[in-house]
């Protein structure tokens, strides 16, 4: 049985722009090796279409804000690089993996954690397993820098990297985090 620690991972969280499909407007990766949540990295870029005023509601970001930040095809190497993990972890992962396959041609995810389905199976009896719900039962923003908030990539990625630690912890093993059940050992075949 490997322990979760001995797979590299990056977490991520993307905003959009309330198009369907969704664009970007803000990225955040955040790697976690060896066990240990390290710096985010985070990216605003210019979407290619205006900012609707429901996704502003919800994140705070406007068409105005975006302005004068790059495209995103000026980031792409960069967002490459911090994506280059053995496995990515994201809440609600479909969404996030959806935006950055459309963003990078070509790019195929690693191994795919889902925080979401990860606590629905090992944290069984919550009310809601809304991100922020589990924030709040989970005490997981406790300590984070003042400018961050919810609904903005790096606070949502760091407080998904804490929830990713969290069940991972509660997980007897990386095949357990991964749902697989451990293999069952013929002994009779061993001699």
């Amino acid at each position: 049985m490997t322990d979760w620690t001995s797979l590299n991972y990056v977490v991520v969280d993307v905003e959009g722009n309330g198009q369907q499909p969704p664009d970007l407007v803000e990225l955040a990766a955040v790697p976690i090796v060896g066990g240990v949540i390290g710096e985010p990295m985070s990216w605003l870029v210019k979407p290619d279409a205006p900012i609707k005023y429901f996704a502003t509601r919800i994140h705070g970001l406007s068409s105005k804000d975006v302005a004068d930040c790059p495209p995103f095809e000026a980031v792409k190497v960069d967002v490459l690089m911090a994506l280059s993990h053995p496995a990515l972890v994201a809440h609600n992962a479909h969404v996030d993996v959806g935006v950055l396959q459309r963003k990078l041609t070509g790019w195929e995810p690693p191994e795919v954690f889902d925080t979401l389905k990860l606590a629905r199976r090992l944290v069984p009896g919550m009310d809601s397993y809304r991100l922020g719900n589990l924030v709040e039962a989970f005490s997981l923003a406790e300590g984070l820098p003042e400018d961050l908030s919810p609904h903005r990539a790096t606070y949502d990625a760091l407080v998904a990297a804490r929830l990713f630690v969290l069940l991972a912890t509660k997980a007897a093993s990386l095949e357990d985090l991964r749902g697989r059940p451990p293999k069952e050992v013929d002994e009779d075949a061993l001699f």
